[in-house]
């Protein structure tokens, strides 16, 4: 296939508290898409599942340690940006051990899914706020 593009495996997490809020964090100055708000996860690296994935990224960004039981698929996305196709598995999760802090100078705000709205968020995270809106 001419043109295709490759496809980017990143997997996604909604950290839901006993209010049933959903944490959202800010993307960082200097990276693609700064200023947006998205839900806290990252790239599933080669030989990583996308619960790995999140284990390892929330304990990176977050420093919060939570467990692949813990972790429950709920929807994902699948968005062509211009030079890649993403491919975003959204995992819900309300069991971690410690309090989440900005560990890479992002901003974290916890949100009632019916005013994710909002947030300005990237557009393949978009699409994830009506699955969340229906199971919280």
């Amino acid at each position: 296939m001419s043109g295709a593009k490759p496809i980017l495996l990143v997997s996604a997490c909604a950290l839901v508290d006993p209010d049933n809020r959903v944490l959202i964090t800010q993307r960082p100055e200097g990276k693609a898409l700064a200023g947006l708000w998205e839900f806290p996860g990252g790239k599933v690296e080669k030989g990583e599942t996308p619960e790995e994935t999140l284990i390892r990224e929330l304990e990176e960004e977050l420093g919060i340690t939570t467990w692949q039981t813990c972790l429950a698929p709920v929807t994902f996305a699948s968005h062509s940006y211009e030079s890649f196709h993403l491919l975003m598995p959204l995992f819900v999760c309300r069991r971690w051990e410690g309090s989440p802090v900005a560990r890479e100078g992002q901003g974290l705000k916890w949100v009632r899914p019916v005013n994710m709205r909002d947030y300005p968020m990237p557009p393949a995270d978009e699409p994830l706020i009506p699955a969340l809106i229906d199971l919280l």
